[in-house]
């Protein structure tokens, strides 16, 4: 797939996912969906490795570096936006992880000695200012005073910068030349474990709801959110560079707010347009060509 259709696909699924998430909360404790989720996932992209003789087999360094990546992006970077969204509005939290473009800039600049081009910082400001301006509504209600709202952002920052660093551990997984599909199928069969972990030290109570509005949802974010998604992104990512893949940060807030519009009775108002207007602009400036700064590949 090119790399236009990768970014439209994760885009496409991930921004529906902030709509899906919603038929996860209220019976099972989040850390305890996360793992039905990716311990599914992990266990559906390790069949199809093994049906399509892709070899699961690697170095005991190569297995401690996708520990570390399933931890950091499979774990922690889900669990602490489940338990944001306990606290604060999902707009919010959205704006919140939208800095992961800024974040993915400065760690790569950090990490890998590359310059940061204008027009990267440019396609940030503008994208992570149109997501906030898409949620103003929501931002406007927001009690940023209020101690559970400053504990719902601090775990959407923490969420964010657990997604980073996980993208940087990836980087260097592809970097030692290991293809895709295994590598994630261990990722996220180690981030299961480390939240299973994690769910038992905070004292969750394991359980699934067997109604049919959990089932299915789970299901779409096992696979579609999940197991299709990641797969492309970590593809897109290899193709175009951690910092400019980032940006599905940015677009997806406009498609879930599309979504909740058409769903959840969400009134547009005049700046919504403007928040889409420089969203997109936003991901045009990154994304209409490839640099050589940390914003390319």
């Amino acid at each position: 797939m090119s790399s236009a259709s990768l970014f439209a696909l994760c885009t496409a699924i991930w921004g529906s996912t902030w709509l899906v998430i919603t038929f996860q909360l209220g019976v099972v404790a989040p850390e305890v969906s996360v793992v039905w989720r990716f311990g599914l996932a992990a266990v559906t992209l390790a069949l199809f490795c093994v049906a399509t003789r892709r070899s699961l087999r690697f170095a005991p360094a190569d297995h401690a570096r996708m520990a570390l990546q399933g931890s950091l992006m499979f774990c922690g970077n889900y669990v602490l936006v489940y338990w944001a969204e306990q606290h604060v509005v999902s707009g919010l939290v959205a704006v919140v992880f939208s800095l992961f473009t800024f974040m993915s800039l400065f760690a790569q600049r950090a990490v890998d000695g590359l310059p940061i081009a204008r027009r990267a910082v440019a396609g940030a400001v503008l994208g992570v200012g149109g997501v906030a301006l898409l949620f103003l509504p929501e931002l406007a209600d927001a009690r940023l005073g209020d101690r559970d709202t400053l504990l719902g952002i601090g775990y959407a920052l923490a969420g964010t910068v657990a997604a980073t660093l996980g993208n940087l551990v990836a980087t260097r997984v592809h970097a030692r030349g290991i293809a895709i599909v295994p590598s994630t199928a261990w990722a996220m069969g180690y981030g299961t474990l480390a939240t299973a972990i994690l769910a038992l030290a905070v004292g969750a109570s394991w359980s699934f709801d067997t109604r049919t509005p959990y089932v299915v949802s789970l299901a779409y974010l096992a696979f579609a959110g999940t197991v299709v998604a990641f797969v492309a992104y970590l593809a897109l990512m290899r193709e175009i560079g951690m910092a400019r893949a980032s940006y599905v940060g940015v677009s997806t807030p406009v498609l879930a707010m599309l979504l909740s519009t058409a769903f959840e009775g969400y009134r547009p108002t005049p700046y919504t347009f403007v928040g889409l207007a420089l969203a997109v602009a936003g991901n045009l400036i990154v994304l209409r060509r490839r640099t050589t700064a940390a914003g390319g590949r």
